[in-house]
């Protein structure tokens, strides 16, 4: 006879392929789709996305995880076992607050709300998109009133994405960070050295961008039996399971910035992934703890390996030999300078890493006003360039440059953007603990070699997957809570040795 644990495991594998099949029809959807196809596709997802819901919010469900838990009483806490259980728990409770008919209607207004966007992007008219956000919103709205709160009605969004994270601490988290880095950036802006990036702005056959986008997602780690690169409007990766983990980048014709760094970007994300223990396949513990923790590997990919001198000293000759005209004559050194330019500009996406957190800070900051009822969608647009002027000094002259760049509110990912910012966080501090523990990890990254962090974050942060919270593992990881602090001395020695400071 089978035990009460094995009997809620094959409903949890069940639930689990009902929610990677969803995966696999949206990641066609934004890749190869035709877009004669949407209006079926957004059916299908809504469908499968109502059985898998439909699953985990059953009484039998809830029953099971009760019964497991008894019966794995005194089972280790650091078991795949007791951290499954643990993880329902949460996971069971929160979904039984959202109706399996509403749960649908989000999904389906969610999937007409992205079309919507991809529309007003390509038109640039905000106009295209403003009534589908106004009902997404409304759905935020109503998702915080079903799933409650305790301070703020936005914690209830944040919890989803970064589990016991509070609005309040990630205000004063944020507060303080820029309060320590603008007096650096206006630093640099005022008396900085003057880096040329002009290397970047030429035309790059995209053919070639592509073979160079393979070339380095593998130098960081990502595995290609296991994954596969494509392309999208706005980059992202996903997981259909541990060995099948796949990222899209975007491709610039006449900038090379985009397909190097989004590619590293989510190459991260997927390494994550692809290193979780093979042991919690097929459930929801195979995944990220949180998003701040998913986008800290992106961000550690992206920047702290992608951007360093000791990884171009390794790869540049061969982004050299690709490109020989437009980089023959460029040195590893003004390139490393080149990317690495403190630059104010409009797109998050090629926001330098002084920077980057100033947009974030903005959308977590307009999110607030959505869900709070303060802003009213209709006035998004103006509220944003007046945020970017005040912050960065630069007004967007247009609305795709502007508050339609990013598909996240589109989605109904609100609550999701505060995590970016927090990744790089988490990622300072996760590279600071790994080099005191081992300071060879140092040594061999700036000599190009970043396997023995890759080593370091398989073991401390990949392999646990979401078996304990992000509170929990960065304490395990560190030894200390998140802070703003180590990702400040990171900016600090990094800019003011670039700018000569």
């Amino acid at each position: 006879m089978s035990s009460v644990y094995e009997t809620l495991l094959d409903k949890v594998h069940q639930i689990y392929d009902l929610e990677k099949a969803a995966r696999v029809l949206s990641w066609d959807r934004e890749v190869s789709m035709p877009r004669g196809g949407d209006t079926a596709r957004i059916q299908q997802l809504t469908t499968l996305r109502r059985l898998s819901h439909t699953l985990l919010t059953s009484d039998q469900m809830g029953d099971l995880v009760e019964a497991a838990a008894v019966e794995l009483n005194g089972v280790a806490y650091e078991s795949k076992q007791a951290s499954l259980v643990r993880f329902l728990r949460r996971d069971v409770h929160n979904a039984r607050k959202l109706p399996s008919d509403f749960f649908a209607h989000l999904t389906a207004t969610t999937g007409q709300a992205g079309t919507a966007w991809k529309q007003a992007r390509s038109d640039n008219d905000f106009a295209v998109f403003q009534p589908w956000l106004e009902k997404v919103v409304a759905l935020q709205q109503a998702v915080v009133e079903l799933l409650g709160y305790q301070d703020e009605p936005y914690d209830a969004l944040l919890d989803k994405w970064e589990p016991g994270a509070k609005t309040a601490d990630v205000r004063a988290t944020f507060a303080e960070t820029k309060r320590a880095l603008l007096p650096l950036y206006q630093t640099i802006r005022e008396r900085g050295a003057w880096v040329d990036d002009s290397c970047l702005h030429q035309p790059y056959d995209v053919e070639k961008q592509k073979a160079i986008a393979h070339y380095l997602a593998a130098a960081v780690g990502y595995d290609f039996e296991r994954g596969h690169l494509g392309a999208s409007v706005h980059p992202f990766s996903t997981g259909f399971a541990r060995d099948d983990v796949r990222i899209t980048t975007r491709y610039y014709p006449d900038f090379l910035g985009m397909a190097v760094f989004a590619t590293l970007h989510e190459a991260g994300h997927a390494i994550y992934e692809q290193n979780t223990d093979a042991e919690l396949t097929r459930t929801p513990l195979a995944r990220e703890t949180s998003a701040g923790f998913d986008e800290s590997q992106s961000r550690m990919a992206e920047n702290m390996i992608g951007r360093s001198r000791g990884f171009w000293r390794v790869h540049f000759p061969r982004l050299q030999e690709t490109f020989p005209q437009q980089l023959g004559d460029c040195t590893v050194d003004t390139f490393y300078r080149a990317i690495n330019k403190v630059k104010p500009g409009l797109i998050r996406v090629e926001a330098d890493e002084l920077t980057y957190n100033f947009h974030i800070i903005l959308r977590f900051e307009l999110e607030q006003g959505l869900i709070h009822g303060d802003l009213a969608v209709a006035d998004l647009p103006a509220a944003w360039n007046e945020q970017m002027q005040a912050t960065l000094g630069l007004t967007p002259p247009d609305d795709r440059e502007g508050v339609l760049q990013d598909v996240h509110w589109s989605w109904g990912y609100f609550g999701y953007f505060p995590t970016y910012a927090l990744g790089n966080l988490y990622a300072a501090q996760l590279y600071e603990a790994a080099v005191s523990q081992d300071p060879t990890i140092g040594e061999e990254l700036e000599n190009g070699r970043p396997e023995p962090l890759l080593a370091w974050l398989r073991e401390n942060v990949h392999r646990p997957g979401r078996k304990f919270p992000p509170s929990e593992l960065i304490w395990r990881a560190t030894g200390r809570p998140l802070g703003h602090q180590a990702f400040v001395r990171y900016a600090t020695r990094k800019f003011s040795e670039i700018y000569e400071l």
